[in-house]
């Protein structure tokens, strides 16, 4: 009797937790966190990148900060550096432009579903500069054979000194390639989602924003998924 009722007992926990998992398939919460920078275990999630990967000079650096005010905890994640307009001498590279500066998520284990959201939002306390917001698909765009990830960018203007959270509907993203926009209709797969960037350039972004070599400095508390229809 008792593994009758054990096998009853199994059979009701698999059909409780079956009942869970598709309320929540059916039903997602309407935000969902993909980056939270209150931890300093957040950075290894990261890789930087610059020009000076082909001889320029422009640097960038990431790091959590405790003892910030006005973000959601104490602690956010900055990226900041300089950009440089110039090259190092005698370097073999022959880039079209320099001055531009970034940090990537490393690749997630897999991919991750936003398939449910409209909007990514971010909460960011800026410089006045104009940044780039990328998020990586994986590869049906490209050419077959190629391993580059499919990549779709936004501008992100950071107001200076004040915390703003900043919403980008999905599609807004433009598809591009090595920076350029793709003129074709394409759209986006946000169910296969195999990273994200922030980046920025010297020259370009939105109408108003500060541009230009020298420093940059953005605050980042958080990065979210929203459902906003």
């Amino acid at each position: 009797m008792s593994r009758l009722r054990a096998l009853w007992q199994a059979s009701v926990n698999a059909t409780k937790r079956a009942v869970v998992w598709n309320s929540e398939d059916l039903f997602p919460p309407s935000e969902r966190f993909i980056f939270n920078f209150n931890s300093k275990d957040e950075v290894k999630k990261w890789h930087l990148y610059s020009d000076s990967e082909y001889g320029g000079l422009s640097s960038a650096s990431l790091e959590i900060t405790d003892g910030v005010s006005g973000g959601d905890t104490s602690a956010a994640g900055v990226f900041s550096g300089n950009l440089s307009l110039d090259m190092s001498e005698g370097s073999p590279w022959r880039i079209r432009r320099s001055g531009f500066c970034g940090m990537r998520s490393k690749k997630f284990d897999g991919f991750i579903d936003l398939d449910s959201y409209d909007t990514i939002a971010m909460k960011v306390r800026g410089d006045g500069r104009c940044y780039i917001s990328t998020i990586y698909t994986e590869n049906w765009v490209n050419s077959p054979g190629q391993e580059e990830d499919n990549s779709w960018q936004a501008f992100v203007y950071a107001p200076r000194d004040n915390w703003r959270i900043l919403k980008i509907p999905l599609d807004s993203y433009l598809p591009t390639w090595k920076g350029n926009v793709i003129e074709a209709k394409l759209e986006m797969n946000p169910s296969r989602v195999v990273g994200m960037s922030l980046s920025l350039n010297a020259e370009g972004g939105v109408p108003g924003a500060k541009t230009g070599p020298g420093d940059f400095r953005l605050e980042v508390d958080w990065i979210k998924a929203m459902r906003t229809l």
